[in-house]
């Protein structure tokens, strides 16, 4: 009995997800806790060494090295591997998709090395170079080195992690790559719990090493099990990988665009005073706001690229497909930004409400936040859509108007900071609107390209949602100031947590009715989900498209 139970509970592990809707619950199960992990981590390096320039040079220390990853690997993996790959499983390739894919490894670690060196050894250069050190001092400047040099190591490791996450992907296995990064955060943890006391903030960066050492970990049994092994290669000329180093440029300069935004953003931040403290303030703004993009954006996209892939040839089922991930992702994601919008301060003050993060900083985190809402749905919505042009293999058009938003972010976020005299909200007001023109653009080149979608489905469908939202934001802006200001009192953090509970269940079950009364057909998907936990085996099943059965 125990053996069969215990069989059982592996099997839960290692099965695939067989279509999109039950590939997404299982992705944002795992995000959910990842990120409950992630502001865990948030929390504790807030707790020990509070809003200041020591947190924001560790924040900091971090950029240079996640631009090299993505621009080196998050390119290839996240617009090309997988659909390579996965056409080599089609053809009952396997040993083929499995060298190509020990070759792409190999290169990436190569090159990922190569660059890393030369970081590692000219760090202060390269800081001072992309303006990163602007605003402080050389002291700062040489610890913000040495933590990049930690951070550097910590991602050479995470390398092979993320081929894991990608490969296993392939075969329709989400919930291994998904728990994996879970444990990354926990690493972090660790190490600053562990290790604070003795070293400082240099704990953190030791928590990266730890956390991407995690992170493979976990992935290696059912690695195993697919049948992979890594077997070193640098053969440029195998046909798989010219075919990734296709698709992947544009991805790869697109990404690099991005980044090389967010470092122009850290010198904007350094125009300000204080940039240490205002640095914090942005990263754990946009923590918060960028929480329902990875829930829902992410994991519904993720989960429809296998499929969109997949019918790219037949543009019809290609549209239907694509339309109804659409609809889903804005049915759930915006009552999620009125609700960040509406909660923002009793949500900064239960995630960050340490002694150490001040009321004036929760304030600002407050306002920044505000802003930052309104680019919630958007950015979600791009993640899908972009996906939608790689799976029908072009990357080109995502990179022309992702370039053409991050300039002008850059420009109109100087713009507000230097001349209209902002503050951080500025740079977060300019990266709102130049996400919500980003997905506009997006969506104009993809009804060209696609021969058009039903518009007047689209628009009446997304009327609906948005009339709704509106009302939910009333619906949980007058409980919260009532019970604030009559029942509970809030100085106490059990109390906030009551009524922003109590609040975010009234206002999102109006908005459940509301979306029903006006029917809207998402909310009967939901809906019927919610009414039949007991068969819910079956109504996933039976519920959007079929992923595909790829062989193991």
């Amino acid at each position: 009995m125990y053996r069969s139970f215990f069989q059982r509970s592996i099997s839960i592990f290692t099965q695939r997800q067989t279509n999109i809707l039950s590939a997404a619950l299982i992705i944002m199960i795992t995000i959910i806790l990842s990120q409950i992990l992630g502001i865990i981590r948030q929390r504790l390096l807030i707790s020990i060494f509070g809003a200041s320039d020591i947190t924001g040079i560790y924040l900091a220390s971090a950029r240079l090295p996640d631009f090299l990853f993505q621009l080196i690997i998050a390119g290839a993996l996240s617009s090309a591997f997988i659909p390579i790959f996965s056409d080599y499983l089609a053809e009952a390739r396997d040993e083929d998709a499995h060298r190509m894919a020990s070759t792409l490894l190999t290169i990436g670690m190569f090159i990922f090395s190569a660059i890393s060196i030369v970081l590692f050894i000219f760090a202060p250069f390269f800081l001072q170079l992309f303006n990163v050190g602007s605003g402080f001092s050389l002291s700062q400047m040489h610890l913000m080195a040495n933590l990049m040099r930690i951070i550097l190591f910590g991602q050479l490791i995470f390398i092979i992690g993320s081929f894991f996450s990608a490969l296993l992907q392939s075969y329709n296995h989400f919930l291994i790559p998904g728990l994996a990064g879970a444990f990354y955060n926990m690493g972090i943890i660790i190490g600053i719990v562990a290790l604070s006391g003795s070293i400082g903030i240099y704990a953190p960066a030791i928590g990266i090493i730890f956390g991407s050492i995690f992170f493979i970990i976990v992935q290696i049994p059912l690695v195993r099990k697919i049948g992979f092994s890594f077997i070193p290669s640098l053969s440029f000329s195998d046909s798989g990988i010219i075919e990734v180093s296709r698709l992947m440029w544009p991805r790869t300069i697109s990404i690099g665009v991005y980044q090389l935004g967010t470092l122009i953003t850290v010198t904007m931040i350094s125009f300000l005073s204080t940039p240490g403290r205002n640095y914090v303030i942005l990263d754990y703004a946009q923590t918060i706001a960028f929480a329902p993009v990875a829930l829902i954006g992410q994991a519904i996209a993720q989960a429809a690229f296998p499929v969109l892939s997949r019918e790219r040839t037949r543009l019809e089922s290609f549209k239907k497909i694509f339309m109804t991930s659409f609809n889903q992702l804005a049915y759930l994601v915006l009552p999620f930004s009125v609700l960040l919008l509406v909660l923002r301060i009793p949500i900064v003050r239960i995630l960050y409400g340490v002694p150490q993060f001040d009321w004036g900083a929760t304030l600002l985190t407050g306002k920044t936040l505000a802003v930052l809402t309104f680019s919630i749905s958007a950015q979600a919505l791009i993640c899908l859509v972009s996906r939608a042009f790689y799976a029908l293999h072009d990357s080109k058009t995502p990179l022309f108007i992702g370039t053409l938003s991050t300039l002008l972010m850059i420009i109109l976020g100087f713009i507000l900071i230097i001349y209209y005299k902002l503050g951080i909200e500025g740079i977060a007001l300019a990266y709102s609107v130049s996400s919500i023109i980003n997905l506009v653009l997006l969506m104009i080149f993809l009804n060209k390209k696609v021969n058009g979608f039903n518009k007047i489905e689209i628009l009446v469908s997304l009327s609906k949602i948005f009339l709704a939202t509106i009302c939910t934001g009333y619906a949980i802006y007058i409980p919260i100031k009532l019970l604030d200001q009559l029942v509970l009192d809030t100085t106490h953090t059990i109390n906030l947590l009551i009524i922003t509970i109590i609040a975010s269940l009234i206002g999102l079950c109006i908005y459940l009715f509301l979306t029903w009364f006006l029917n809207v057909k998402e909310a009967f998907t939901f809906l019927l989900l919610f009414r039949k936990l007991g068969n819910w085996r079956e109504i996933l099943q039976n519920s959007d498209e079929a992923i595909g059965v790829t062989r193991l």
